[in-house]
C-alpha cells in the first residue's frame, strides 16, 4: 500500500499530520499527552470539518427536496385513486332529477362529477354553440353545447359530442340536428371549465374557447344553469339522424406516481449513501499509513483478487498486454 502511495496528493501523510496537530492544538493537555502529532492515525475528525459539514448540509438539502418532490407525487396519486373512485360511484348511477342535484343555478360539488342526472325540456337549437379546439384521436373538431330549456324556463347546458373539423372551413361541415318537441336526456355532470388565459372568444360567431359557463350565458338567450353543465349520455326520443360523438368511460388509472413517488424518497436516501460513500473513502485516503488500515486494504484486495474475473476486466488484460 505505501509502496504506492504519492507523496503529492491530496491525502498524504503531511496532510494527515497537519490535520493531527491542529486537532491536538484544541485538545486538552491530558490528551496531547496521550497521543503523538506525528501518529499516522487521523480517525473521523475530519467530518468535523467545514467542508465536510457543508457537505452534510448539501446532502440534507437534497433530501427534503426530494421529499417534497415524492410527496408531489403522493398527493397526485391520492387524487387520481379519488376520481377513480368517484368515476365507480357516479358514472352508472341512478339519474338524479336536476332539479335535486342543482336546486340551485350556481349549485355544485366535486363529488358530482359524472353524476348522471335526467332533465327535461326543449332543445334551443338557435342557442347552439361550438366548443373550439378539441381533439378526439388526433383530429381537430368541436364540441357541441345546446341548452336544453326546461318547463321552469331555465336551460341547461348540455355537451351533446364531437364533431370534427370541416374540410374547407373552420368549423364543422355539419352539425347532427337533436330531437324536437320535448326531450329526456340523461347527462353526466360537470363543472363549468375556467377560462383559458390569453383566448378570448371569436367575435360575432357561435364558437366559444372554452365550457366557461358564466361566458357561455352572455351567448344564450334563455338564463342557464351556471355552476355545472352535462354530457349527453342518451336522449329520449332518439335523434333522426346519428348524433355528435360521444365520450369513452375514463379509464381507471392511477398512472406512475406510486412509482415516482418511491423513486424520489429512494433518491435522498442514495445522496446520503453517496455521502457515506465517500467519507469512507477519504477515511481510508488519510490514514491510509495507519498499520490497521494498512492490514484492511491488503485484505479488500486479496478478496477483490480472489473474485472471478469478469469479461471486462479480461478485455482489458488482453488490451493492455497487447500495447
Amino acid at each position: 500500500m505505501s509502496d504506492r502511495f504519492d507523496p503529492s496528493s491530496r491525502y498524504g501523510r503531511r496532510h494527515a499530520q497537519k490535520i493531527a496537530r491542529a486537532a491536538a492544538a484544541t485538545d486538552t493537555d491530558t490528551a496531547t499527552a496521550e497521543r503523538d502529532p506525528d501518529e499516522p492515525f487521523v480517525g473521523w475528525r475530519f467530518v468535523q470539518s467545514r467542508r465536510w459539514l457543508g457537505y452534510f448540509a448539501i446532502a440534507v438539502a437534497f433530501a427534503i427536496v426530494c421529499a417534497l418532490f415524492g410527496m408531489w407525487q403522493w398527493d397526485r396519486r391520492n387524487e387520481a385513486v379519488r376520481q377513480n373512485e368517484q368515476v365507480a360511484q357516479n358514472y352508472e348511477h341512478t339519474p338524479v332529477p336536476l332539479d335535486q342535484a342543482l336546486p340551485k343555478a350556481a349549485s355544485w360539488d366535486d363529488s358530482q362529477t359524472w353524476l348522471r342526472v335526467s332533465v327535461t325540456g326543449r332543445y334551443d337549437t338557435d342557442d347552439q354553440l361550438l366548443v373550439r379546439n378539441r381533439v378526439h384521436n388526433g383530429q381537430p373538431g368541436f364540441e357541441v353545447l345546446t341548452p336544453l330549456v326546461t318547463a321552469d324556463g331555465r336551460a341547461f347546458v348540455v355537451d351533446r359530442g364531437w364533431v370534427p373539423t370541416g374540410n374547407a372551413q373552420d368549423a364543422p361541415d355539419h352539425v347532427p340536428a337533436p330531437p324536437s318537441g320535448d326531450v329526456t336526456a340523461i347527462v353526466r355532470l360537470q363543472e363549468s371549465e375556467p377560462r383559458i388565459p390569453g383566448r378570448t372568444d371569436p367575435a360575432h360567431t357561435d364558437q366559444v374557447q372554452s365550457v366557461t359557463l358564466s361566458d357561455v350565458a352572455k351567448k344564450v338567450d334563455t338564463p342557464i344553469y351556471t355552476g355545472a353543465y352535462g354530457q349527453l349520455a342518451s336522449e329520449s326520443p332518439a335523434p333522426t339522424e346519428a348524433r355528435p360523438l360521444g365520450w369513452e368511460r375514463p379509464t381507471a388509472d392511477t398512472g406512475l406516481h406510486l412509482s415516482y413517488f418511491i423513486q424520489w424518497f429512494m433518491f435522498a436516501a442514495g445522496g446520503f449513501g453517496f455521502l457515506a460513500y465517500l467519507m469512507v473513502q477519504e477515511y481510508r485516503n488519510l490514514n491510509q499509513d495507519d498499520p490497521e488500515e494498512r492490514e484492511r486494504a491488503q485484505e479488500r484486495q486479496r478478496r477483490k483478487d480472489a473474485r472471478p474475473k469478469t469479461d471486462a476486466e479480461i478485455e482489458d488484460e488482453l488490451l493492455n498486454a497487447g500495447r
